[in-house]
């Protein structure tokens, strides 16, 4: 009674995220390709006034639905009190900023409930694409109202594969002969294109965080997928630093040579290789 109960209550969350994903995509494209303000934060990346309008809507939305959960988004002070919360919203108000002020359209609202660690509920919005992607865990990846399901690809040859530029670059992902695709600039866009079979496999370089991974990791595995660190693990969230290494994204049967390939590339670029 107590797990129908859980998967119950995710149930409900998954409502609420769904709700605010799409919200706060409305609220984004107010601003989209009408030039908001932007600046870089510490460290160079870029914000705009749109990421802290979408950031601050959510937080308000989901907080007053859910007042007992920790929450982490890359748009507020982090407060490690989340780590004393079993559930917790990891929120990135817009993935893939840059791109979202350039005008391209492969930006999204990537919102995960995490539970222990892992992603139980997750909605990701694309509004710019009218996509709507939404994951419960035991329930499946869906897309309006159909199911999604990882490619059945089984060799590297010809796969259709998403990556940092320079990763692809690399003497062993050239070698694989993977299809390589145009660079999408939203990480959790372009791991969750894995679980919507419109890309084989993807790659994430090195210090991705929580808010980029969390809602799409959810989405490859309810999809029949897996994203895993380079040995194979699945990535754990809520950390004290919530950061992770090198991940890969692909069917169960393709992610084998896909991590092996990534490793080797990835020794590659640290060995100066980042053209």
């Amino acid at each position: 009674m107590e797990l129908v109960s859980r998967v119950q209550s995710d149930d409900v969350d998954l409502k609420l995220l769904a709700g605010a994903a799409e919200t706060a995509g409305a609220v984004a494209m107010s601003f989209f390709r009408k030039s908001p303000n932007s600046w870089a934060k510490a460290g160079g990346s870029l914000v705009t006034e749109a990421d802290m309008a979408v950031d601050a809507l959510l937080r308000t939305t989901l907080l007053a639905a859910r007042p007992g959960y920790g929450w982490l988004s890359e748009e507020t002070a982090d407060d490690l009190t989340r780590r004393q919360c079993n559930s917790i919203f990891v929120v990135d108000p817009i993935d893939g900023t840059r791109g979202f002020v350039e005008g391209d359209e492969r930006w999204c609202v990537s919102l995960a409930l995490v539970r222990d660690g892992r992603p139980v509920a997750a909605a990701l919005n694309a509004p710019a694409r009218g996509e709507l992607f939404t994951a419960l865990l035991g329930g499946g990846t869906w897309i309006g109202g159909r199911r999604l399901g990882v490619s059945g690809r089984s060799e590297m040859a010809g796969a259709r594969l998403a990556g940092p530029r320079g990763w692809l670059k690399t003497a062993a992902i050239q070698r694989t002969g993977a299809d390589l695709q145009p660079h999408i600039p939203a990480l959790a866009y372009r791991m969750t294109s894995v679980a919507a079979g419109t890309l084989d496999a993807a790659i994430a370089s090195a210090r991705a965080n929580d808010w980029d991974l969390a809602a799409a990791d959810l989405l490859v595995h309810e999809a029949g997928g897996r994203l895993t660190e380079l040995d194979g693990t699945v990535p754990r969230y809520n950390q004290e630093i919530p950061r992770h290494g090198v991940l890969a994204a692909a069917n169960t049967i393709l992610l084998p040579a896909l991590l092996a390939s990534t490793a080797e590339a990835g020794r590659e670029v640290a060995r100066g290789h980042r053209n």
